[in-house]
């Protein structure tokens, strides 16, 4: 059914390659970001769910001024 609609537009074979240019450009931009991430701040978040508050002091204001690390 739909490939007759698909017969009907033009340079439809553009499309596929527009997506997985797309898909690409974010796949690398946020494997950057995870890259430069800092450090001190995913051990705080991976440390989160186990932990209390009292045992917890540091904010996440307190980390998201600091260097990359």
């Amino acid at each position: 059914m739909f490939k007759y609609y698909f017969e009907q537009v033009e340079n439809v074979a553009i499309w596929p390659i527009i997506s997985l240019a797309i898909f690409f450009v974010f796949f690398i931009g946020l494997s950057i970001y995870v890259y430069k991430m800092n450090r001190d701040h995913i051990k705080h978040m991976e440390k989160m769910p186990l932990a209390k508050d009292e045992e917890n002091p540091i904010s996440h204001s307190d980390l998201k001024y600091q260097a990359h690390g």
